[in-house]
């Protein structure tokens, strides 16, 4: 049986769409991953710009990304993860969102 057969079967379209969605309440993570191109300096700047983080805790997130491979540097929303996922991009560091883990 074919995708689209399964998926016009009785009951497995709703199978699908229950299973894919997302409760709204759901935090989620953006995350900004180490990169061979970015120096230290230049990430600790971007998240005490960006975020208004004091130094401490946005060299404490940089040494996160460059020691571990990554840091979750904000959790929210899904959209306003979005966006802080494409400002990161704007500046030029490699970040992505996920879901929380509950």
């Amino acid at each position: 049986m074919g995708v689209m057969a399964a998926l016009a079967a009785p009951g497995i379209r709703e199978e699908v769409e229950r299973s894919t969605r997302v409760d709204p309440d759901t935090p989620w993570q953006t995350v900004v991953w180490d990169d061979p191109v970015n120096l230290m300096s230049y990430v600790t700047h971007v998240f005490r710009e960006y975020f208004g983080l004091p130094r401490a805790e946005a060299e404490r997130l940089m040494l996160a990304v460059h020691n571990e491979g990554h840091a979750v540097v904000s959790q929210g929303a899904r959209e306003q993860m979005e966006l802080h996922a494409q400002a990161m991009h704007d500046y030029g560091l490699w970040a992505t969102v996920r879901r929380a883990p509950s």
